[in-house]
């Protein structure tokens, strides 16, 4: 794939263009749409020649430019799209001095598909020791925080946490029917057996953040 992509993709567009893989995830980059469409209508043939086909929920043309500076223009204008790759929803966001940057967090359902992976645990596990439980969903959070914790995705970790927490307690809830957890006593549990906040492991690229591919002239 990357071999013909560059031999024999890139030579045949009319403006640039670059490929981004990962084992079978793929993302092809194209400064004119001319050029997506052409990769787009090409890509089904190349992958039908080894018996393979893309996914038809996740192949798609994403209109990616950078948005106007003039809130005016922004109002007129057709918004910039967004799209998913590696676990993240890439979009345009506002940097702190107000500067258009590529922003990334949890796509919705890697957020779903780890908060339920978790829950499954919880639900086999609930009546082992509270101190065994905090040690194994201390490790749960660290790996998720291993992977997801990038700049700028701070809000999506913290939300992590909180569902899991909320989803501890009414599992601890469940061992007795006599002793009701409630939050403020959950809170003095959590105390004794804390739950790591979360973290930014990773910080951005300098280059994600500021993509060479601008809106081409008209």
């Amino acid at each position: 794939m990357d071999s013909w992509f560059e031999g024999t993709v890139q030579p045949r567009l009319k403006g640039p263009a670059f490929m981004v893989r990962y084992a079978d995830d793929l993302l092809v980059v194209c400064r004119r749409e001319v050029d997506a469409r052409k990769v787009l209508d090409v890509l089904p043939k190349r992958f039908g020649k080894y018996g393979l086909t893309l996914h038809p929920d996740k192949t798609q043309i994403v209109r990616f430019l950078r948005p106007p500076l003039q809130p005016q223009r922004l109002a007129r204008e057709r918004r910039p799209g967004s799209f998913d790759f590696l676990g993240f929803t890439h979009y345009w966001g506002r940097s702190q001095k107000g500067n258009w940057v590529v922003r990334r967090k949890t796509a919705l359902s890697r957020f779903n598909r780890a908060l339920k992976a978790v829950d499954g645990w919880m639900r086999q596990h609930y009546h082992e020791p509270v101190s065994e439980q905090c040690r194994a969903l201390r490790r749960k959070l660290f790996g998720h925080y291993a992977y997801y914790g990038i700049t700028g995705n701070a809000r999506s970790l913290q939300r992590f946490r909180h569902q899991v927490e909320r989803r501890w307690r009414k599992r601890l809830n469940r061992r007795s029917q006599r002793a009701w957890l409630d939050w403020e006593r959950f809170d003095r549990l959590l105390v004794r057996y804390p739950l790591p906040p979360a973290r930014v492991v990773h910080a951005n690229c300098p280059r994600a953040a500021n993509p060479c591919f601008e809106e081409p002239d008209a």
